[in-house]
């Protein structure tokens, strides 16, 4: 079970389907896009809450109930997503497992305290927040219609709830992998630490 960390437009679904392409084993990829909660609930603390983005943006439970537990307890069948957050309806979607296989995993926040000890590998991208800012405005037009629009978004919601993560989660230290993808071009290891060896469930 492998996951790729970091801020927002920092290229985690880049370097997750290179890592999928790569390997020499059956993949399966999913992303924490598919386990949002609805607007909603991801919207309680106000649209433009950072401590809201970071606390309430994904339904956890399901993404441990439904996709990362039965994973890693070698199951059959899991669950890869179960919501559209851009058509704001459910959206359920399963995938046959293989008895060997590699699950690929991107996303926000996926070293915070409740998920950090289930990764067998861990990868976390650091880009400083004017660079995220930056990608953005090439990435997100087609989503926000504006550079206004995305500049209030990632300045009041994004990057605030990015800087409570490092805050209280403190994903550089928890990640096996550290890597600074401020020049997307030319990537650099800072740090490379050897997870131990075998998996957390000894099961896949």
């Amino acid at each position: 079970m492998i996951c790729v960390d970091g801020p927002d437009a920092t290229g985690k679904t880049t370097l997750a389907n290179h890592l999928a392409e790569t390997l020499e084993v059956p993949v399966q990829r999913a992303s924490i896009d598919g386990f949002h909660q609805p607007r909603e609930v991801r919207y309680q603390r106000g649209e433009l809450s950072g401590e809201g983005y970071y606390r309430d943006s994904f339904d956890y439970p399901a993404l441990l109930g439904t996709c990362l537990t039965p994973f890693r307890e070698g199951a059959a069948r899991v669950q890869i997503a179960k919501y559209d957050y851009r058509a704001d309806t459910h959206d359920a979607v399963y995938a046959v497992v293989p008895p060997r296989a590699v699950l690929i995993f991107d996303g926000v926040f996926l070293l915070r305290e409740q998920l950090r000890d289930l990764w067998t590998f861990s990868v976390y991208l650091c880009v400083s927040p004017e660079a995220t800012l930056r990608r953005a405005h090439a990435r997100d037009l087609d989503l926000f219609q504006s550079g206004e629009e995305i500049e209030r978004r990632y300045l009041r919601r994004y990057l605030p709830g990015q800087a409570l993560y490092r805050a209280e989660a403190d994903p550089e230290a928890a990640a096996h992998v550290v890597v600074d993808n401020e020049r997307v071009h030319a990537p650099t290891i800072k740090r490379w630490t050897v997870p131990a060896s075998g998996n957390p469930s000894g099961k896949r």
